[in-house]
This record gives structure tokens, C-alpha cells and sequence, in this order.
């Protein structure tokens, strides 16, 4: 029993050295006080087991990180840190694209919701929506829309090609269309 308590402790320590926290161990060690006046060891992420590895990435320097991992994304992080960079730049296409994964029920409207959950008064992201990391439905229309874009489309022509592309799609979001005169 006392091997087992031991053992707990010394596990407890190590996580709490990892994440820099603060904590008590009620079993108390013989090296609990040569360990405190021992300067924590520096910990990179890099080193780190997968587990306690952050959980963000950073789309641009000026932008916050998007909560997630990146090993866990449904596109490879060249595709998905480029779906959240032109949603970050470019809600005034991205808010006339549907999206067809479900995400309606969770209060979104468009694809742009997909990504960015907040903006502030300048349009500026400053949530991230983590879905859009782990659906490739989001990130295609996403990509599809950045694509046609870049290449000169009108917003019409990317929304009908989107639309086209996911005929079949049980899930619709309520998403409106291009105003006249904002069809660029």
C-alpha cells in the first residue's frame, strides 16, 4: 500500500512540474524539500507526452491560437490552418456559403460560423470555433470557396458550385444569399 501511495505521489509531482501547478501531496516525500528549493526543469512541448501536449496552433501571428490538435484534424494542417486563415480575412465570402454537416442545430448559419465563433468591432477574430478543424465537410466548402475566390469567382458562382457539390446533403444551414451589389 505504501509503494502504491508512493508511486501516486511521485506521479503527481511530475504532472505538476509538466503543467507548472501548484500542488499538495497528502503522502509527504523525504525530498519534497530538496525538490522545492530545486528550480523547476524547463519543459518544451516538443517533449511532452501527446497528452499533455497543447491543444492549439496558431493560424497568423496577429491572430489568437485556434483551441485543438492539429493531429486530429480531418485535412492536413496546410489545409485546415489555410481554412481558418481565409476565414479569418475573408467573412464576406465565407457567410454566404452553406454549410451541410449538421452544425445548423449547434446556431450556425453559415460556413464562416464554422470557424470563427467571435470578431471583434474591426471583424477581427478573436474565438475560434473548433469544429471546422475536425469536419471535412466544413473544411471543403471552406477550401472550395478560398479556391474559387482566389481565382476571381463571384460570390454566386462559389455559392452555386458549393451547393451543386452537396445536392444530396441531408443538412442545410440557414444561410443567406449574396445581396445584390455585395456580389463581387
Amino acid at each position: 500500500m505504501a509503494v502504491r501511495a508512493n508511486v501516486a505521489a511521485s506521479a503527481l509531482a511530475a504532472v505538476c512540474l509538466v503543467v507548472g501547478a501548484s500542488c499538495s501531496s497528502s503522502q509527504p516525500s523525504k525530498s519534497s524539500s530538496a525538490a522545492a528549493a530545486a528550480p523547476a526543469p524547463q519543459v518544451s512541448s516538443s517533449s511532452l507526452p501527446p497528452a499533455l501536449t497543447p491543444i492549439s496552433f496558431q493560424v497568423a501571428p496577429d491572430l489568437p491560437p485556434v483551441p485543438g490538435n492539429l493531429t486530429n484534424a480531418a485535412r492536413p494542417p496546410e489545409v485546415v490552418r489555410a481554412a481558418y486563415l481565409f476565414a479569418a480575412h475573408h467573412p464576406e465570402v465565407l457567410r454566404y456559403m452553406p454549410c451541410f454537416c449538421g452544425c445548423e442545430r449547434g446556431g450556425h448559419r453559415g460556413n464562416d460560423d464554422c470557424f470563427v465563433s467571435a470578431r471583434d468591432a474591426a471583424g477581427k477574430p478573436t474565438q475560434w470555433e473548433p469544429h471546422g478543424m475536425v469536419c471535412e465537410v466544413c473544411l471543403d466548402v471552406a477550401t472550395t470557396a478560398m479556391q474559387m475566390h482566389n481565382s476571381g469567382a463571384s460570390l454566386t458562382t462559389i455559392r452555386e458550385a458549393i451547393e451543386k457539390a452537396h445536392a444530396g446533403a441531408m443538412y442545410h444551414t440557414p444561410t443567406p444569399t449574396p445581396k445584390k451589389g455585395t456580389d463581387h
